[in-house]
């Protein structure tokens, strides 16, 4: 199966990015998504950000990974507190 899970930029560099996904931080490629901004939020794939999403795609994503049992419940600390919680499993 694959999976590609959202992330919000918080920093780039040329056409490389950091993504937070919850805690976790991932340098990714952004070829595939040049009008990225820091703060943003991407569908990360095989260390490529594959597509840019809002806030709202990214929250009910992180919900849909919780019901299908893909992602632990975010830890109390873990994370910003207006991020979407969930940790990969």
């Amino acid at each position: 199966m694959c999976l590609a899970v959202p992330g919000k930029v918080i920093e780039i560099r040329d056409q490389e990015g950091t993504v937070d996904f919850q805690g976790s931080r991932l340098e990714v490629s952004l070829l595939m998504t040049p009008d990225v901004k820091v703060g943003g939020w991407v569908l990360v794939h095989a260390g490529y950000a594959i597509n840019e999403l809002d806030e709202e795609e990214a929250r009910q994503t992180w919900s849909y990974l919780r019901e299908a049992g893909l992602v632990e419940e975010a830890l109390p600390n873990g994370g910003e507190a207006d991020e979407p919680g969930g940790r990969l499993k």
